[in-house]
């Protein structure tokens, strides 16, 4: 059978809306440490920091394993629809909801951050000959499904699921309003299916490359869905569940109920009882972070992922009996150079490298994050870590808080630029939201520590609306900060990467830096013409490990030019009452707290 794909709905850029504290944050959908992120752990009212996610076992309980009960869930959002493929679908909390009931090709490992099976019997990759570079320069990527693999209704999930599943998608890329928010961006696939069967599934694609990635995250029942209105009947009745449970219940604004899938096909490789272990799980909406807590409290729900803001961290580890995971999370704040002909400040000196590491070693990190965060968040040497966690080197661990340092390197900024600083010194204009608290404690610290190493800045803070509008998309700041999100896999990498390509410009680009576009400042210097290449060679490879390799090289490269400076990851919290639940281990990638719902149990039965 061979069938030519059309297009696949997914976002690799997009303007995402709020982050932390109504912060807005840059999206990429779609090296830094060589550990697992940063995971805080506590049982008591002293916060355990280990750099470990293994679960911390503390309760003295009996841990035989005893399936049943129900485990509450509270969120702050509420569900517009429980279709992950519709408009709204888009939501975290679609998202979380959605790892309870269906299944994908893959899911993300919670330490690794790597995609791990989950319908199907391997990841494919060129090792295990599940992609194949044939002699025409194409690409040939297979798929085997599981054979245990069913739906809820006891119909085996198949290949034709899977070819139904990209039909489907690309359908419902039309139900979206082309004057929304955030609207599916499709991209050519550039092959089409080669074969399907009861079983397997491939895919032949023009090119070598990682499409493949994103083709699968939610599989979709021909059998049910075939023939319905693809954008209206699937919002509020949910189709046939490859995932643990079944949704049997949705009042809007108020709750999601679902119960055991009697035909999951996982059992507990470590017990060889059939999953999942619990009876049922019920969402539960509660707005305001305080009822969350509340709630939590008095032990009406189980699980809760409110907002990591630091004083509700404290507030939940001085919970004897609770379980709280902060983790450092896909979301990273830095501080960041304009290079392109529109910045606001018509004597910048951010031409000059020297200038630039200058800035890098006049701020001290530590005590930005320390304001903030205290000491459940160390500041971070890369970026890398977001994405896959073994990919780099902490290039910016270099920039230490050096303000003499500083000062040398601005007298040599204003060498290589032949510029009188004595009569005409440093000024950079410093721009970012001025909406929430955190950012604009920030501004100020950086104004008082630039000012030591003798940068006078002006501070020019703007309305979120205003910034993420014209600031950002014509490139109109001098000195600016705000965040990107990473997403996993050898596609966020790329995504993650394409933020610096010199041949990338907005619109069709993602380099709002104007880091070596044709109308920088800084264009055709040994850096970005070896960045170009190594990015070049990166596109064209399929072989995950020298995608991560190649990675790590580009953001060794972003360092030593200082094109930015990385802050912080936002953090990731998620609490759960472990004298009541065993198996909950929080995810800090888009598979989110949920991602391993099937082995929670209850072990106060």
């Amino acid at each position: 059978m061979r069938r030519t794909l059309g297009t696949l709905g997914v976002a690799l850029l997009l303007i995402a809306a709020c982050g932390d504290g109504g912060e807005p944050t840059a999206s990429t959908e779609p090296a830094a440490p060589t550990t697992a992120p940063e995971v805080s752990r506590t049982t008591t009212t002293v916060a355990e920091t280990t750099t470990s996610a293994t679960p911390v076992t503390t309760t003295t309980a009996d841990l035989t394993p005893r399936p049943g009960g129900t485990v509450v869930i509270a969120d702050d959002q509420k569900p517009p629809t429980l279709n992950p493929y519709v408009p709204g679908g888009d939501t975290f909390i679609v998202a979380v909801i959605s790892q309870a009931h269906m299944a994908g090709a893959y899911d993300i490992d919670a330490e690794t951050l790597e995609f791990i099976p989950e319908l199907v019997v391997e990841v494919p990759t060129v090792s295990n000959g599940g992609v194949v570079i044939n002699d025409d320069g194409s690409m040939t990527v297979g798929w085997e499904i599981r054979d245990e693999a069913l739906w809820s209704d006891g119909t085996p999930v198949s290949g034709n699921d899977f070819a139904f599943t990209i039909d489907y998608q690309t359908a419902t890329a039309e139900c979206w309003d082309e004057d929304a928010d955030w609207v599916p961006e499709p991209f050519d696939l550039g092959g089409e299916i080669e074969t399907v069967d009861a079983k397997t599934i491939s895919v032949r694609f023009d090119r070598p490359g990682f499409q493949h990635e994103d083709m699968f995250q939610w599989i979709v029942p021909e059998h049910a869905v075939e023939g319905t209105d693809y954008c209206d009947d699937w919002n509020e009745t949910t189709w046939p569940a490859a995932g643990p449970f079944m949704v049997t219940e949705w009042q809007r604004g108020d709750h999601v109920k679902l119960v055991r899938n009697p035909n999951y096909w996982k059992s507990d490789h470590e017990t060889g009882i059939d999953l999942p272990y619990l009876d049922g799980v019920e969402f539960r909406f509660l707005q305001e972070t305080d009822e969350i807590l509340r709630a939590f409290q008095a032990r009406d729900i189980d699980v809760a992922q409110p907002p990591p803001a630091l004083e509700i961290i404290r507030a939940l580890q001085d919970l004897e009996g609770a379980d709280v995971q902060v983790l450092s999370g896909r979301v990273w704040e830095h501080f960041n150079f304009q290079f392109g002909p529109s910045n606001r400040n018509p004597d910048s000196m951010n031409e000059s490298r020297s200038f630039r590491q200058a800035v890098g070693h006049a701020l001290d990190r530590a005590a930005l994050v320390e304001a903030v965060y205290a000491d459940t968040v160390p500041p971070i040497d890369g970026f890398l870590h977001t994405v896959i966690p073994d990919a780099g080197s902490n290039p910016w661990a270099a920039y230490d808080h050096n303000p003499e340092r500083a000062v040398d390197l601005v007298e040599k900024a204003c060498e290589e630029l032949a510029r009188d600083c004595a009569t005409k010194p440093p000024r950079p204009i410093f721009s970012t939201t001025a909406n929430g608290d955190i950012r604009v404690r920030w501004a100020d610290m950086l104004q008082d520590m630039l000012a030591e190493s003798g940068i006078e800045v002006e501070l020019q803070l703007e309305d979120s609306q205003v910034f993420f509008g014209d600031t950002f998309d014509n490139g109109n700041w001098d000195l600016g900060l705000w965040a990107w999100a990473g997403s996993q896999g050898a596609t966020g990498t790329l995504s993650a990467m394409g933020l610096f390509d010199p041949d990338g410009p907005p619109p069709d680009g993602a380099n709002y830096y104007r880091w070596g576009t044709p109308d920088s400042s800084v264009r055709d210097d040994e850096a970005v013409a070896t960045f170009r290449d190594v990015l070049t060679e990166m596109r064209s490879t399929y072989d995950y490990d020298e995608v991560k390799r190649l990675a790590g090289a580009l953001e060794r490269i972003i360092a030593e030019e200082a094109v930015i400076i990385p802050l912080a990851s936002r953090l990731v919290l998620g609490a759960v009452w472990a004298d009541e639940i065993s198996g909950f281990q929080m995810n800090p990638t888009q598979a989110a707290l949920t991602w391993n719902i099937e082995l929670w149990r209850r072990i106060d039965l």
